[in-house]
């Protein structure tokens, strides 16, 4: 896509296009269909202070690659691309700056490559556009810009970008692979989301070039900090926080994002299909009075995640304690928590669409040798990170977890499922 010298336009993704609207007011209203004042938020976002961005996922995949749209009742019926609400569509200010018109956040098009102790510092005195209050974003607000229309380039060739990788980020944003790193895989976008994990200092962040969240060492092994992509954001203090209510019947309504969940879980692991087929039956029996019910998609679940509790309260699960949460025994012989299956697929040059994406609850276990000691499954990037298994087969054909730090693949995940209870908004799904 070629960008224009236009001062002021409208990106409104539309899965591998995007719709440019010139000028202010009028372009909002082609844009949204509802005329209002440049940087007004969407349709689908009014009364939400947490509306979840859709992945831009919109096509279809079985077990290995994509396939015609499933039909209710199909296998394979339910996934992300059945269900399109809150279009990511941004606004490119003209000054170095991008508003993001779903979730209200000003984000700068540009990034830097620092450390976490030179990312606030320079947030400090950041004075972009003229505004004095640049943050660094949380890994909520970071994972509001990812985009499930990205293919991940990871492979043997660490060097070479692969035909057909995509960035996991809308264009409007600068980006590179390689930014802060010698690998492709090494654009990390830095979040000010802290954890401790042997006594060290880790915090998250999102990787646009293969779609994934991991927390990594602040300091690297050398003394150094380590390096970062780093972008600021401003606006919204709200995104990210969530306002959840339990309803008394077995479902927990957050006000902050308009998602009813499940306050329970399936208490036991399935492939992804079957995790499709799981939410169909539910629906069917009209499962806690609703016949709505789906697989959430990939940020619809991450935004449930407490990233904070299990930091607070070590061994508790990476989410509120008004929700219940299946305990299990990992590979390390611990007690645990489980990984969740969502609803979007993760495309990779390699795979293609064999893999769908996951959220872990519990630890991030990977089969990881620092410094060359004994493989062994650790923690080690964290309860909330978004990692990916094959959709179907035996993880005991992954007896030391797979990419580089040896994530473990269980396959057989659990299921939190969720309903939309905004109906007033724009909705286009299923279908």
């Amino acid at each position: 896509m070629i960008l224009t010298r236009f001062s002021r336009r409208i990106f409104v993704s539309a899965g591998a296009c995007y719709l440019c609207c010139q000028g202010g007011i009028r372009g909002l209203a082609l844009a949204f269909g509802a005329a209002g004042s440049v940087g007004e938020m969407p349709k689908s976002s009014l009364g939400l202070t947490y509306p979840v961005v859709d992945t831009g996922q919109e096509r279809f995949f079985d077990n290995f690659g994509e396939i015609e749209q499933p039909g209710i009742g199909d296998a394979f019926f339910g996934q992300d691309a059945h269900f399109r609400r809150n279009l990511p569509a941004y606004q490119d200010n003209g000054d170095g700056t991008v508003t993001d018109l779903v979730t209200g956040l000003m984000w700068e098009k540009g990034y830097r490559v620092v450390s976490l102790e030179e990312a606030r510092k320079a947030a400090d005195t950041c004075r972009l556009a003229g505004f004095d209050d640049w943050r660094l974003p949380t890994i909520k607000e970071l994972y509001s810009l990812v985009l499930f229309s990205g293919v991940d380039p990871s492979g043997p060739d660490v060097g070479r970008v692969p035909k057909g990788a995509r960035p996991f980020i809308h264009p409007l944003f600068d980006f590179q692979y390689g930014s802060n790193g010698p690998r492709i895989i090494d654009t990390q976008l830095l979040s000010g989301t802290l954890r401790r994990f042997r006594g060290q200092q880790f915090v998250y962040g999102l990787n646009v070039a293969d779609g994934r969240i991991k927390s990594y060492p602040v300091i690297e092994r050398g003394g150094s900090g380590k390096k970062f992509t780093v972008r600021f954001v401003r606006g919204n203090p709200d995104y990210g926080k969530n306002r959840l209510v339990d309803n008394g019947d077995g479902t927990i309504t957050d006000l902050a994002t308009g998602l009813m969940w499940e306050k329970g879980d399936s208490g036991k692991g399935m492939t992804w299909g079957e995790a499709l087929e799981w939410a169909q039956q539910k629906n069917r029996s009209k499962h806690l009075g609703y016949s709505d019910w789906r697989l959430p998609n990939a940020k619809e679940l991450q935004s449930i995640v407490d990233y904070l509790r299990p930091q607070e309260e070590p061994g508790a699960p990476a989410i509120a304690d008004i929700f219940q949460c299946t305990s299990i025994i990992n590979e390390a012989g611990r007690k645990d928590y489980p990984y969740y299956w969502t609803s979007t697929t993760h495309e990779s040059v390699r795979r293609g669409g064999a893999d769908a994406v996951y959220i872990c609850f519990g630890e991030g276990l990977g089969y990881f040798a620092p410094l060359g000691a004994s493989r062994e499954p650790i923690d080690i990037h964290g309860p909330g990170a978004q990692r990916s298994d094959p959709k179907t087969g035996d993880p005991k054909g992954f007896p030391r977890g797979r990419g580089p730090q040896g994530d473990v693949v269980r396959i057989l995940n659990f299921v939190r499922l969720v309903r939309t209870v905004d109906r007033a908004s724009s909705s286009s799904g299923p279908g």
